[in-house]
């Protein structure tokens, strides 16, 4: 997958411990090389609705994909997945 750095992505799952779910946008803000020849990582920076950081998470590179245009931003409360 070819993403840039500091580019909004979109979860493809629930993050349950930090409360996100899928369609939950957020910024690439670096890369993690498997240890051992697995699937490499993306931390990513998520941030609520008034631009205030809320949590810096890594996930696997395949669980989040690029925006698209055909795509529109929506609100929802940020509570517990369940």
């Amino acid at each position: 997958m070819s993403l840039d750095l500091y580019e909004r992505v979109v979860l493809r799952r629930d993050v349950a411990e930090y409360r996100l779910r899928r369609g939950d946008v957020a910024v690439l803000v670096d890369r993690v090389p498997h240890p051992a020849d697995g699937e490499d990582g993306c931390v990513l920076e998520v941030f609520n609705a008034v631009g205030d950081s809320i949590a810096v998470i890594t996930v696997a590179e395949s669980q989040v994909e690029p925006l698209r245009a055909d795509e529109v931003l929506a609100v929802r409360p940020l509570v517990p997945v369940g």
